[in-house]
């Protein structure tokens, strides 16, 4: 017979299972795009670049979706649904000689992410108390930087050998599909039939728009550090890959550490973040280098590390055990709407402005990006609940 304390902790790694694959969606064969550029030469290069991007798509596509699914189906079933379609469509996906093909089970990768992303981070507000809910957040936020660290180095390796078999990375997921079915309880997490969310928006898009601005000001650094450290000519172009990996691991410990630096920090945390992305991004901009490269990057992996675990556990404490229906869905789509943007508005401020360094772009989205944090508020949970009807 499992104990009730043992039944908890199966719970706890079925659900974080899921954070270990999320981040993975799009970027977990970018080390193969190279070479799946030189396959499909016959092809234009944005179609190709698809591969990495059309993921990302789908999930925005997911999220007002998401919510109308769990009133229909158990949460054991929506997880083992969205599991089914990563591991399928990411896999199989290097089976083909068509590009559309290709396209089409990359698609199902977003399609599974959409129902899993919402999910991941829901279920630890459904499940545990608000005492264990920050260190959890935590936890998520950590298994997501460190599944980056594991899909870019196995995709990586994979690549060396073919770019078919660096599709196989999602083959991670069956890990979790056991998980979730031996330990997930199967019961619905969404609204009864009749029932309906009011304010929704207006009660959670300072989180939505926070976390669209923390994932802009992060993202540019996987968009354009190679591309600006190989420009820059200090660092051989064999230790790039290195730093990037390196910074992922910061963002790991990041994660871990949330708990403590909100501790220490208090309401101040919320400005922990955008704080360190404009320090970053700044040591980037100036002082260049080894020390500078090396230290931005610290900075911008241990910020991205905090960041988001104090916005998702923030606005699911509001949300209640309704996070999963209502926030996290916003917040689904605000990281991946950012994700899929950003190669868009630095083009756009480059056509605009001249050729203005994207850090520079990135250091000002930051001060952006502290500047709203102050419409995050951070009072104790239970103060305010969303109505319902």
């Amino acid at each position: 017979m499992i104990s009730k304390e043992h039944r908890r902790r199966y719970l706890t790694s079925a659900i974080l299972s899921l954070s270990l694959l999320t981040v993975m969606a799009g970027a977990a064969v970018a080390p193969a795009l190279n070479t799946i550029q030189e396959y499909f030469s016959d092809v234009s290069r944005t179609l190709t670049q698809m591969i990495i991007s059309i993921p990302a798509l789908f999930i925005i596509i997911m999220s007002p979706v998401f919510p109308k699914l769990c009133r229909r189906f158990k949460v054991k079933e929506l997880v083992v649904a969205g599991l089914v379609l990563y591991v399928a469509g990411g896999s199989i996906a290097g089976v083909f000689n068509n590009i559309y093909l290709v396209l089409i089970f990359r698609s199902l990768v977003g399609i599974g992410v959409g129902i899993l992303m919402p999910l991941s981070t829901g279920l630890i507000s459904f499940y545990f108390t608000r005492d264990k809910q920050d260190r959890l957040m935590g936890y998520s936020s950590a298994m997501n930087q460190m599944g980056g660290v594991i899909a870019t180095l196995a995709a990586g390796l994979l690549a060396s050998v073919s770019w078919r078999l660096s599709f196989l990375v999602y083959l991670l997921g069956l890990l979790s599909i056991v998980l979730c079915l031996l330990f997930l309880p199967n019961e619905k997490i969404g609204l009864e039939a009749g029932k309906k969310e009011k304010g929704v928006f207006s009660n959670y898009y300072p989180f939505a728009v926070a976390m669209f601005l923390l994932m802009f000001t992060f993202f540019v650094y996987p968009a354009e550090f190679a591309i600006e450290t190989a420009k820059a000519g200090v660092i051989p172009q064999h230790f790039i890959a290195v730093i990037m990996a390196g910074m992922d691991l910061v963002a790991f410990f990041g994660g871990l550490s949330f708990v403590y630096v909100k501790k220490r920090l208090g309401s101040a945390v919320k400005l922990a973040a955008p704080v360190l992305f404009a320090l970053g991004y700044l040591s980037l901009l100036i002082s260049g280098g080894w020390a500078g490269t090396i230290t931005g990057s610290v900075l911008i992996g241990f910020s991205n590390g905090l960041g988001i675990p104090f916005i998702i556990s923030t606005a699911s404490r509001r949300a209640g055990k309704t996070a999963a229906v209502t926030v996290m869905p916003m917040l689904s789509m605000a990281l991946y709407l950012a994700q899929f943007t950003t190669p868009m508005i630095l083009s756009a401020v480059t056509k605009v402005a001249g050729d203005v360094s994207p850090y520079m772009t990135a250091f000002i989205s930051a001060i952006l990006f502290a500047l709203w944090s102050f419409t995050i508020k951070t009072s104790e949970p239970g103060k305010h609940k969303v109505r319902q009807e």
